[in-house]
Formats: C-alpha cells, sequence, structure tokens
C-alpha cells in the first residue's frame, strides 16, 4: 500500500497525472460547482436583521484633511480652494505661485514663522515633480524643516496620512495641470 502511495506521488510530481485530470474536467457536465464545506449564501435567520454602519469621524474639526483636487483646486475638509494653497495646522490661505517655477525662499518663509514648528513641509508640485534650487532646500533644512517633494495627487495622499498620525506638517500644493474634475 505505501508503495502505491509513493508511487502515485512520484507520477503525480513528474506530471504523469495531470492529463489524466485535464480529461477529466473536460468531461465534466456545464453546470458542475464545486464542493464547499462552507455556505456561500446566507441562511435564512441572517436574511433580514438590521445591519447598523458606524462613520469614523474625524477627531477634531480644526484638523484638515483633503478631500480630493482638480486641475482646478482642491477640497478640504468639504470646502472648495481655487488654485494653488497652503494647508497649516488650523488653516487655509491661497498661495501666490503659478508653477514650481515660482518658488522661492520668499515663498516659503511662511513655513518658518510658525508656532508651533512644523516638521514636514509637503510639496504638491504639480501633475510631475519639478526640481528645486538646492539653496532653497537648504533654507529649510537650517530652520528644522523637512521637506517632501511629490505630484500632487501624491502630496495629497502623504499630507494626509502624515495629518492622521497627528504630526506637525503642512502642506504647499499646485493643481495639477491635467487633474480631474471635483469629486
Amino acid at each position: 500500500m505505501v508503495r502505491m502511495i509513493v508511487a502515485s506521488v512520484k507520477m503525480f510530481c513528474r506530471g504523469g497525472l495531470a492529463p489524466c485530470w485535464r480529461l477529466a474536467a473536460a468531461r465534466r457536465a456545464p453546470d458542475w460547482q464545486p464542493r464547499r464545506g462552507h455556505r456561500l449564501t446566507p441562511a435564512d435567520d441572517e436574511l433580514y436583521q438590521k445591519t447598523t454602519l458606524k462613520a469614523l469621524e474625524r477627531e477634531s474639526s480644526n484638523v484638515m484633511f483633503i478631500d480630493s483636487y482638480s486641475s482646478r483646486g482642491f477640497t478640504i475638509n468639504g470646502d472648495k480652494v481655487v488654485g494653488p494653497c497652503v494647508i497649516i495646522p488650523r488653516a487655509i490661505l491661497q498661495w501666490n505661485v503659478g508653477s514650481s517655477q515660482d518658488i522661492t525662499e520668499e515663498s516659503l518663509v511662511l513655513f518658518r514663522l510658525l508656532e508651533p514648528r512644523i516638521e514636514i513641509l509637503v510639496l504638491g508640485m504639480g501633475a510631475k515633480v519639478e526640481r528645486l534650487e538646492p539653496g532653497i532646500l537648504a533654507f529649510m533644512r537650517e530652520h528644522g524643516i523637512a521637506v517632501e517633494m511629490q505630484d500632487t495627487p501624491n502630496a495629497c495622499a502623504t499630507f494626509n496620512f502624515l495629518t492622521s498620525e497627528r504630526r506637525a506638517t503642512a502642506a504647499a500644493l499646485i493643481p495639477p495641470r491635467a487633474g480631474r474634475d471635483w469629486t
């Protein structure tokens, strides 16, 4: 008996049984269903039970989350913001830049002046990541602020993630040119 099992296993490992299995599968009836040890449909007592759903609410109304973005602007906590913007804890500001070429030390000085200080500045550069002058990044590093440069869709997600972790973060966002409509 053991020899027969070992021989079957060896034959299976060499692929000897596979053609037989293919033939058996081809002979099955078209309405054949695999046998399962569990139910796929609800039982009678499960059909009409009341279902409850709890929506997770943001813990604080002062926390800013980016709901969506488009080529025109952003939806932040349900409010539509047109054009480039800066999101700092508890405030949304218009940002006077047209593209990533307009980002200078002067346009980023606001983040250096914030109290309490922010740890991370998330820069949404538009549809694709553009390089900034090394002097601008050094300026921010000198003041203890890490700069994360990303395309705007990823910057929105990163900002939301960092905010949900209660990190001291801010975002400076330029709407992507090839964006999507308001959602």
